[in-house]
């Protein structure tokens, strides 16, 4: 009965839905007040309705509900409370279903958050919302129902993949979802706006704080599932390229833009038709990436290939969205009022050089991800563009970006002293040149390309503080003015330049990791010792373990560190019997050094026989990577709590503007 409950739920959600696509955006055309005005009841029983049928669902997982196929692909009665749960958005349906629902919460949010808004604006944005949701619940209810039935019903379940039974993954899927179904409000924003033909800084305000929650979701959405990656695919790394990591990445590489795009628009007036489309292609990008995980083009532990009929139905969806809004975009993006005037010298300038970069290493991202799936549909020839290539064409073009980065922020707008500025900057190319020699000499034969990236990142984090040290006048007034001073700047400046410290410490895990790593792989016996990075590391064995759904085989190890213990590690080879599939579970000692990383693998055979493959990493500054990431999402949140931020523009700026105007 619960899953019937659920299923109705959906079909009520569509229908409220399509109301909600056409009734707003026809009051807004004929000045309709009462039709406008529906978007708040419209888009809250959405959200109640779409959380009903999630609810739902999850009390299937919950109860073990093996009457429903969803459950019995699944989840298993013997698996943890904790996965079951996540059980419920770990499958192609429960995920789809997740995703329309966060999709239904930012159309809420904007509903109930947004008096501030127009009303012709909002009633356009809702409805073009509510579009997507429309394709999406359509999608859903016709070919991906969460609530199907199976008879008879089996006795138990088949579980769920159990790479995915892991707390990291459990929580990586929202966050991820945030961030990409938060960019389709920023989406419906653009679309409104070119409906409207009219952008101005009071829209940028509004779209802001959008963007950057969807942007903080999505930086970590995309580490949580770096660090599960790093610990749990026992492989060592963070990030391999996949083409299913690319495809979170690339929205975030243009949300980034966006976010420094919508600034200028807020403050000149200016790069409104660059902003309106990178809010298109941004969640462009978000639609893309649900198609090539969902259309069967690839495999991974992510990708939900399931088949041919979904992937044309999200194709479709994507060519809709794109073409319809391009369109949209070619005819009215040229009637748009252009914005203030400035110079090449300026932070104008430097906020266009940096939207530009970051637009080309997105296109380089894009390239390596789709050329081998064309190859292969054109030819059949299976190709791999993996790490050589990524390393070759997209690190000349982000250190460059980083460079800009420690520069842009000491930019005036309009007009800039660049010679007061690269005065500014002295100590900054002082720090890099120290660091950069220290590295050199601590690292001698190392990749130049690692110290000169180390050298970039010291460059970014000293002119980082700089920038800061020069709004609150640091050493040029006393201490406690200047602490007022701190007190008094604007929290969005705060979390800029938090953001800025946390890219530079994020290229200092990157780069520790992955040009000074060492490694063995060797066969091991009890008492077999083996030296890497100034450590002993001692096998004494492995010992039977029994979880609550796997058996595991768990190996035994002590490091040593000058003859004395310091630490045990015990790496785990797990056996899931229901799934019928075995996974890895790494061991690792963590410093802020580095990290010492373990895993076991099969037992050897033949002449090796008793032994057991043994792999050992050391991982130096890998940790600067989580540590830089959390930087950047404090940031983000000291960025959405400045007041200037908060949902909606000044009330006088908004009734200035709250005359509908009707779409031509």
């Amino acid at each position: 009965m619960i899953p019937e409950v659920g299923h109705f739920a959906l079909i009520l959600a569509l229908a409220v839905a399509v109301v909600q696509s056409v009734l707003p955006i026809a009051g807004a055309g004929t000045g309709r007040v009462q039709w406008m005005e529906s978007v708040r009841t419209t888009a809250t029983l959405q959200v109640v309705l779409i959380g009903l049928a999630f609810i739902a669902l999850v009390r299937s997982f919950v109860v073990s509900d093996f009457t429903v196929l969803n459950v019995v692909e699944n989840s298993h009665s013997l698996k943890p409370m904790l996965f079951k749960v996540a059980g419920s958005w770990g499958s192609h349906e429960g995920s789809l279903l997740l995703w329309t629902l966060i999709l239904a919460i930012f159309g809420a949010g904007v509903a109930l958050l947004g008096g501030n808004i127009p009303a012709g604006l909002k009633a356009r944005t809702l409805s073009v919302q509510a579009w997507i949701s429309v394709g999406f619940l359509t999608f859903m209810l016709f070919t991906s129902n969460p609530f199907d039935r199976v008879f008879p019903a089996p006795m138990d379940g088949q579980d769920l993949n159990p790479l995915l039974q892991d707390v990291g993954l459990a929580m990586h899927p929202p966050l991820l979802y945030f961030g990409y179904v938060g960019f389709s409000i920023v989406f419906s924003f653009a679309v409104a706006a070119l409906l409207e033909g009219r952008v101005d800084p009071a829209w940028a305000r509004w779209v802001r704080p959008w963007t950057l929650a969807a942007w903080i979701s999505l930086t970590a959405g995309i580490a949580l599932g770096s660090w599960w990656a790093y610990y749990e695919l026992g492989w060592g790394g963070w990030w391999f390229w996949d083409p299913v990591e690319n495809v979170s990445f690339m929205p975030w590489l243009l949300g980034t833009a966006l976010l420094h795009s919508a600034i200028v628009t807020e403050k000149r007036d200016a790069f409104k038709s660059w902003t309106i489309l990178l809010a298109i292609l941004t969640f462009s990008l978000s639609l893309l990436g649900t198609f090539i995980v969902r259309s069967g083009l690839l495999t991974s532990v992510h990708a939900f290939a399931v088949d041919p009929e979904r992937g044309l139905y999200v194709l479709g969806l994507l060519g809709v969205t794109v073409v319809g809004s391009l369109t949209l975009y070619a005819w009215r993006a040229p009637q748009l009022e252009p914005g203030g005037l400035f110079r090449p010298v300026s932070r104008e300038a430097g906020l266009l050089i940096n939207n530009l970069l970051l637009a080309t290493a997105t296109a380089t991202v894009l390239v390596g991800t789709l050329y081998p799936l064309f190859i292969e549909a054109i030819t059949g020839e299976k190709l791999t563009v993996g790490p050589p290539f990524f390393n070759a064409v997209f690190i000349p073009v982000m250190l460059p970006l980083v460079v800009m980065m420690g520069v842009g922020p000491l930019l005036s707008w309009k007009r800039a002293d660049l010679a007061g500025v690269a005065q500014r900057l002295r100590l900054a190319l002082l720090a890099a040149a120290i660091v950069a020699g220290i590295v050199w000499y601590l690292q001698t034969g190392g990749p130049i390309l690692a110290v000169l990236s180390i050298a970039i990142a010291a460059w970014l984090f000293v002119a980082s503080l700089r920038e800061w040290a020069l709004r609150i006048r640091l050493g040029n007034v006393p201490w406690h003015e200047a602490a007022r001073r701190a007190r008094q700047l604007p929290r969005a400046a705060h979390g800029m330049t938090l953001a800025h410290l946390g890219v530079a410490v994020l290229i200092l895990g990157f780069v520790g990791s992955s040009a000074w790593k060492e490694e063995q792989i060797l066969f091991a016996g009890p008492g077999t010792t083996v030296g890497i990075a100034g450590f002993d590391v001692v096998f004494d064995g492995v010992e039977p373990v029994q979880g609550p759904n796997y058996v595991a085989q768990q190996g035994q190890l002590r490091v040593l560190r000058e003859g004395q213990e310091i630490a045990r590690l015990r790496p785990e080879r797990r056996s899931y019997p229901v799934a019928g599939s075995t996974t890895t579970e790494s061991a690792i000692r963590s410093t802020f050094a580095g990290d010492l990383y373990v895993t076991i693998g099969e037992p050897a055979i033949g002449p090796e026989s008793g032994q057991w493959t043994l792999r050992i990493l050391y991982e130096p500054l890998v940790n600067w990577i989580w540590i830089g990431s959390v930087m950047l999402i404090l940031g983000g949140f000291l960025s959405i709590s400045d007041r200037r931020l908060r949902i909606g523009a000044p009330r006088r700026a908004a009734r200035r503007a709250a005359i509908p105007h009707p779409a031509e």
